[in-house]
């Protein structure tokens, strides 16, 4: 018996089905990871690396730093966690496998694993790892001397701006020196043209809108530069601030 066209064409297919390899139904799961002597002296990686595959069916081979692997702890990479007097680093390549030990090692499991970790009772390691940034302070480039001039000449006026005027300010304005005690001290002086009542009658050459002809400055108006500012803030950056008993809590402007 002669078999039909719809015959023919399903013993093909089932042909071509049966020498068509299958597809890997799973991968190889593993990555090399690089790990300073110390850390691994401390028993750690011993600890968590088991605990990792367990859970997720991948194989770790733990190698020196001078090896070539997928992920490392050092000085690179992001905060891992902290113990044995400073704090460790993790850096990943683009290895899957790698990059999961890196999602574990930052989740809750992974960093409850990292804490639960104990020698002889005592927790060596921590994933609460306090970082301390160094704020280093802002230095002013102008010229001081110029600057206790400029301010002498246009703030003088009202504020005492340093032993040569202390006679000749008017009593219930703040001086430079209790300024400086100020938190924001810096942004007051910076800004202070924009600060009531100095719109009124204050001139920075550049940045302000000239006095509209309908409403001129009510007193001699105070006009100054770019550069004047700067050479006020390198002479107000080195007056110490007033002792005052504690510090000034609020002022208005």
């Amino acid at each position: 018996m002669t078999p039909g066209r719809k015959e023919t064409a399903v013993a093909l297919t089932l042909l071509l089905a049966a020498l068509t390899p299958l597809p890997v139904l799973a991968q190889d799961k593993t990555f090399t990871l690089a790990a300073p002597q110390p850390l691994v002296d401390s028993g750690l990686m011993q600890y968590i690396l088991p605990r990792f595959s367990l859970k997720t069916q991948t194989r770790v081979t733990l190698v020196g730093t001078e090896a070539t692997a997928d992920a490392r702890f050092g000085e690179a990479g992001q905060i891992a966690f902290e113990g044995l007097g400073r704090v460790w680093k993790f850096a990943v390549g683009d290895d899957p496998d790698a990059q999961r030990f890196a999602d574990w090692l930052r989740s809750d499991v992974g960093r409850n694993t990292v804490d639960s970790y104990e020698v002889d009772g005592a927790s060596l390691f921590t994933s609460e790892v306090k970082v301390t940034q160094a704020v280093a302070p802002i230095t002013y480039d102008g010229d001081a001397v110029r600057g206790e001039d400029v301010s002498l000449t246009h703030c003088g006026r009202c504020h005492v701006v340093s032993d040569r005027n202390r006679m000749n300010s008017i009593g219930s304005t703040p001086s430079f020196a209790v300024l400086r005690t100020l938190r924001d001290w810096q942004d007051r002086f910076q800004t202070f043209y924009v600060l009531n009542p100095h719109p009124a009658f204050t001139q920075i050459a550049d940045v302000t809108e000239p006095f509209a002809a309908t409403r001129p400055s009510p007193i001699h108006a105070v006009e100054m530069t770019l550069d004047d500012l700067e050479n006020i803030m390198a002479f107000v950056q080195g007056i110490p601030p007033a002792d005052l008993g504690r510090p000034v809590q609020s002022m208005q402007d």
